[in-house]
């Protein structure tokens, strides 16, 4: 599966228990606005694919017009730069599945959004190249 410009329905994570299972076995780390959470699978049965959750609390947007704002804008910049994940994960054979919790008070804009979704995305790879022997 090669990486899209879209953003497809196969590439979000949508099940309970794909969901429990990443933020039981999977590791994590800070981007301010973003917790970052991954999970790299070696999972045979399943195609390689970068899968993403989008999660905005309710305590920090009151308003369900802000947090859908937010998740739109959090979609859209990974959509742009999910392109290295997926050439790693097609390298190595393994699939990705990458939660971004949105942890600021505010709705920053598009530019700071995108480039904070970038540099996770390099921290995502600098964690997988140091888990490799």
């Amino acid at each position: 599966m090669t990486a899209t410009e879209g953003l497809p329905k196969y590439e979000r994570i949508c099940k309970d228990n794909d969901i429990q299972a990443l933020f039981d076995k999977g590791e994590g780390f800070s981007v301010y606005p973003f917790r970052v959470v991954f999970l790299f699978r070696h999972d045979e049965s399943r195609p390689i694919t970068v899968r993403l959750l989008v999660s905005v609390s309710k305590k920090r947007f009151h308003h369900a017009f802000k947090r859908n704002r937010v998740k739109r804008l959090v979609r859209e910049t990974w959509r742009r730069n999910k392109a290295p994940l997926y050439e790693i994960c097609e390298r190595d054979n393994i699939s990705l599945d990458v939660a971004l919790v949105y942890t600021a008070t505010v709705i920053h804009s598009y530019e700071e959004v995108f480039e904070k979704t970038r540099k996770a995305v390099n921290e995502l790879i600098k964690k997988y190249v140091a888990r490799q022997p």
